[in-house]
């Protein structure tokens, strides 16, 4: 960690799913965070399907970075040439020590996060591995989204719940996701809350609930008109 970064502050269930204090919230399903990230992140954006050389992932919510390593690994899957891109935006950064440890549940995935990690712990949040090519902007979104200059084909919005971290699921930053998204670009969110999918048809996006992971009845996915 940098000296200007706000870390994480956290509590454990079962000693080993990170729930956050400031936001009163679990980093990631309890049923199963790789199973989830997968339902909903990977396949709410058609994901392995649409990859393609240079294919971009942006996130809203860094954490523990098992969607990072999750996409990373479908994108080994696929054996396309080049890295994927990844970009994520977070505020409040995880110790390396906290991230190995709730990612100890995930082999797959921890069988892929010893470098990524390592870069982390050194203080890095540009991380150029191969077949990867992520950085991880550090700050609130409300500032730092709308400062980037980059497009995606696909985001991941894995922001806290709407009750608990409203500020990630406003609908002036949910315009900057759609102002940074590519043409038929897409979205993938576990949550399905009325307001966030009314701001994401504002932005521009063509808006669909979908069937949700283990007690989530409803997630929302969408695409951005090309």
């Amino acid at each position: 960690m940098t000296d200007s970064e706000q870390t994480a502050d956290l509590d454990w269930t079962d000693g080993q799913v990170p729930v956050s204090r400031r936001f009163d919230d679990p980093y990631f399903s309890l049923a199963g965070g790789l199973a989830e990230t997968r339902h909903v992140f990977l396949a709410g954006n058609g994901l392995p399907g649409r990859f393609r050389p240079g294919f971009h992932i942006a996130e809203t919510g860094f954490g523990t970075g098992l969607n990072l390593l999750t996409a990373w690994r479908a994108w080994q899957a696929a054996a396309l040439p080049g890295p994927l891109c990844f970009t994520s935006f977070e505020a409040f950064p995880m110790a390396a020590p906290d991230m190995a440890r709730a990612l100890a549940a995930f082999p797959e995935a921890l069988a892929l996060a010893g470098p990524v990690l390592d870069l982390w712990a050194a203080g890095q949040r540009r991380i150029v591995l191969d077949g990867l090519q992520a950085e991880v902007i550090i700050g609130d979104a409300r500032q730092t989204l709308p400062a980037w200059t980059g497009r995606a084909d696909a985001w991941f919005l894995d922001g806290f719940s709407p009750a608990k971290n409203p500020e990630l699921w406003q609908a002036p930053l949910l315009a900057e996701v759609a102002r940074h998204t590519l043409p038929g670009g897409t979205l993938a969110t576990y949550t399905a809350a009325g307001a966030v999918r009314r701001a994401l048809a504002a932005a521009g996006f063509t808006v669909e609930r979908r069937p949700g992971f283990g007690r989530k009845r409803h997630m929302t996915a969408g695409i951005l008109a090309g």
